[in-house]
């Protein structure tokens, strides 16, 4: 018997997920909780075999608990709404066995719990695609400016930083927005973040 905890905060949801994989005669569902923290208290306690889990959620996200579940026996399947390949490769570097999208069909989601328990990895075919498909368009020096734009420094800090002039650090704030894409420096850090472009 395949023995699964689930962590989701919408509730509604997380019924539904626990009736569906109760029916499956090889899993049972041991425990819910609607936080990161849920899972990490329920893993260390109770070691299910596999531990389904949402990325954001209040406190502890998804992310937070698989990164500190790393050295523990559990399984870890990440199911979220969000295809970007930032949580992707966040959720990889934390050795996720799994990342599903919550679109895909239910038979889906049952398969890929058998095929982790043997062992396998399933991801989300379009975030592979995703991932192997983008590089960052900026480069090294867009990229210092733009981490010290996240870090809340203003034009002149970060002037004074790189030791260039302050109408230089405009030149390459605009074009990182415009090779990102976007409209300001909020969006800028956004879309970096999202695809797992910040160090």
């Amino acid at each position: 018997m395949i023995n699964i905890f689930i962590a989701e905060d919408q509730q509604m949801l997380l019924g539904a997920l626990g009736s569906l994989l109760n029916l499956e005669e090889d899993m049972t569902v041991v425990g819910k909780g609607t936080s990161g923290q849920d899972a990490i208290d329920f893993v260390e306690k109770h070691a299910p075999d596999i531990c389904l889990m949402d990325i954001e959620m209040p406190g502890v996200s998804g992310l937070e608990a698989a990164e500190k579940l790393k050295d523990s026996d559990v399984k870890i399947i990440i199911l979220t709404t969000f295809a970007r390949s930032g949580y992707f490769q966040r959720a990889l570097k934390a050795g996720v066995s799994g990342y599903m999208l919550k679109d895909s069909p239910s038979e889906e989601l049952v398969s890929a719990i058998r095929s982790v328990m043997k062992g396998r990895r399933v991801y989300a075919p379009e975030l592979m695609e995703d991932i192997y498909g983008e590089e960052n368009p900026l480069t090294e020096r867009e990229k210092a400016v733009l981490e010290l734009v996240a870090d809340g420094k203003n034009t002149k800090e970060i002037a004074n930083a790189l030791s260039i002039k302050s109408g230089t650090v405009r030149n390459y704030v605009s074009m990182i927005l415009d090779k990102l894409e976007v409209k300001n420096r909020i969006e800028a850090i956004t879309r970096s973040k999202e695809k797992g472009w910040f160090k």
